[in-house]
């Protein structure tokens, strides 16, 4: 029996001792004794916390919040959903996809402008860091981008798409924002910026699925490549440039698009990181020379790898926001 399939009959056994408790306090709800359920919900948490029964404490205060979040009791409901958090981190439990879409329901039904809401989040996101997912579970991230997509959020939404695997996802959503909040002048400029970010989080994958699916769909670019935007063939050019590695297509490439790339000043300190990744390009140094020609002239006269590796760690990070 493997390790998933295990935890699931587990979860199920502890569903049978957790549901009579939720009976009683189901009533209570149901009766409109609101604060006197809260308080048992309270009391049984820490009661189970203490004997080490940390599923049970979280079905427990899960099914909770969903039952206060149902009768409009938003702050008992915001409350147990913190106390699911809680039994998560002072318990030993997996990161496994019925917790993921647990998390996600709770973020799902908070009022979006509660500041229980940004706190829930927050926390969620850092317990569901572990191993290779450093910066929060990229399942997760994806559901919370759905929800806040729904909600025309897209700022957010995008943000969270950046730390999913969701390219698709990601592009529609950026062709929906793109058509409902952006100028026709900019459409190519949604795309470059997603882009570009997923290549500085060594995304490549989502990197190119997120400007196929843009550029298929959004209905005020031409079919391509070629395209009609010169910003969308740099961004063409760059994923294919990306896969040869070859730092003179790159610096070259880079070159030749600087009218396009001065759209955004951003679009360079990018460049500048994806060139680390990707082309072997050191950090910049302080020297007469900047940006991607610096950086060129230094490996050309001899930057060692093991030194750019150790500029790529310490350099400062880009903020994807």
């Amino acid at each position: 029996m493997s390790e998933q399939e295990v935890l699931t009959c587990s979860s199920a056994r502890n569903r049978g001792g957790v549901q009579r408790v939720e009976g009683k306090l189901r009533a209570s709800v149901e009766k409109g004794e609101y604060y006197e359920a809260h308080q048992m919900y309270r009391t049984l948490f820490f009661r189970y916390m203490s004997q080490g029964k940390h599923a049970e404490a979280r079905e427990l205060m899960y099914s909770g919040a969903v039952l206060f979040f149902s009768h409009n009791q938003k702050n008992s409901a915001a409350d147990l959903s913190m106390l699911v958090l809680e039994s998560l981190e002072k318990s030993d439990a997996k990161v496994i996809d019925d917790i993921l879409e647990h998390l996600a329901k709770l973020f799902t039904l908070m009022d979006p402008n509660s500041p229980e809401r940004v706190a829930f989040v927050s926390r969620a996101i850092k317990w569901s860091s572990d191993g290779s997912a450093k910066l929060g579970h990229p399942k997760l991230h994806q559901q919370l981008a759905v929800t806040l997509w729904k909600e025309q959020n897209y700022s957010e939404s995008r943000y969270h798409f950046l730390h999913s695997c969701d390219g698709e996802g990601c592009a529609d959503m950026l062709v929906e924002y793109s058509a409902s909040r952006g100028y026709r002048s900019e459409v190519d400029m949604f795309v470059a910026q997603a882009v570009l970010q997923f290549l500085c989080l060594k995304n490549k994958p989502s990197a190119s699925v997120v400007f196929t699916t843009y550029t298929q769909k959004h209905p005020s670019i031409e079919k391509g490549p070629p395209f009609v935007q010169p910003l969308l063939n740099f961004i063409w050019f760059l994923l294919l440039a990306v896969d040869g590695g070859k730092l003179t297509v790159f610096t070259v490439l880079c070159e030749q698009y600087q009218p396009s790339l001065k759209r955004d000043p951003m679009y360079n300190e990018y460049l500048d990181r994806i060139g680390q990744l990707f082309f072997g390009v050191p950090p910049k140094q302080s020297s007469s020379y900047g940006g991607l020609l610096g950086n060129l002239l230094n490996s050309l006269m001899g930057a060692s790898e093991e030194e750019a590796e150790e500029g790529q760690e310490d350099s400062s990070p880009i903020e994807l926001d």
